[in-house]
């Protein structure tokens, strides 16, 4: 069965910097689009990030020109690199397929907590 694993979240302050790292298994991972999601506290669950097998890429205007999706397909990994972060960044990170009728089981998801 598909599996995600992420990690990278923590405690920053305002205008720092985090890498989000997300492992699959268990999934042909290299044919998905694959994208983050966040969580913010008291919200439902929304799509922030996206990378087609083609390296392909799609941002939420709220993280447009901060965060940049990259993946590794011989790792089956997909990154989210976040620059100049803002309290209203703070969430708990998921990362999973775009295709909202395929999605695999979610995994933990990693807290990212801006503030100082």
């Amino acid at each position: 069965q598909a599996q995600l694993v992420e990690s990278g979240g923590g405690l920053v302050q305002p205008g720092g910097s985090l890498r989000l790292s997300c492992a699959a298994s268990g999934t042909i991972f290299r044919i998905n689009v694959m994208g983050w999601y966040r969580q913010r506290p008291g919200k439902q669950r929304e799509l922030v990030a996206s990378i087609t097998s083609g390296d392909n890429t799609n941002y939420a205007d709220s993280v447009k020109g901060r965060f940049t999706i990259s993946r590794d397909n011989a790792k089956n990994t997909v990154y989210l690199q976040m620059n100049s972060l803002k309290p209203e960044d703070t969430a708990v990170f998921y990362c999973n397929r775009v295709d909202t009728t395929r999605l695999i089981p979610w995994g933990p998801g990693t807290q990212v907590t801006v503030s100082s």
